[in-house]
């Protein structure tokens, strides 16, 4: 049976991707709802908020793919782990590199027979 699962991030790299996930939506929310909250601290509009909410499908697009992209790399760890019967037998996060298909066909079947 072959079973696959997220390798858990860094806690930090988590919480970060989780708070930047929030700050996206709620962007996304005060632009598509007209609102300007530098207006509610009465501070000036930055141009490119101002550009915002004027074009709001694109700016709103590209807030969701950039920060997506961002989250994306916060919480990717490139681990490829193999176990067999709950015995690691390959790990990328210390080898460095993926098994060739070859390589990783042997070492299944070295592990077959020596649970045999």
């Amino acid at each position: 049976m072959v079973e696959g699962d997220n390798y858990p991030p860094p806690p930090v790299q988590y919480y970060l991707s989780q708070l930047l996930n929030v700050l996206k939506l709620s962007l996304i929310v005060l632009i598509v709802a007209s609102q300007n909250p530098f207006e509610w601290i009465n501070k000036a509009t930055p141009s490119a908020y101002s550009w915002a909410l004027e074009n709001k499908v694109y700016a709103c697009l590209m807030i969701f793919f950039l920060s997506n992209a961002i989250e994306g790399q916060l919480i990717s760890t490139g681990a490829f782990e193999i176990t067999f019967n709950d015995v690691p037998v390959w790990s990328k996060l210390e080898s460095g590199r993926i098994p060739a298909p070859q390589e990783m066909f042997q070492i299944i079947e070295n592990n077959m027979r020596l649970n045999q």
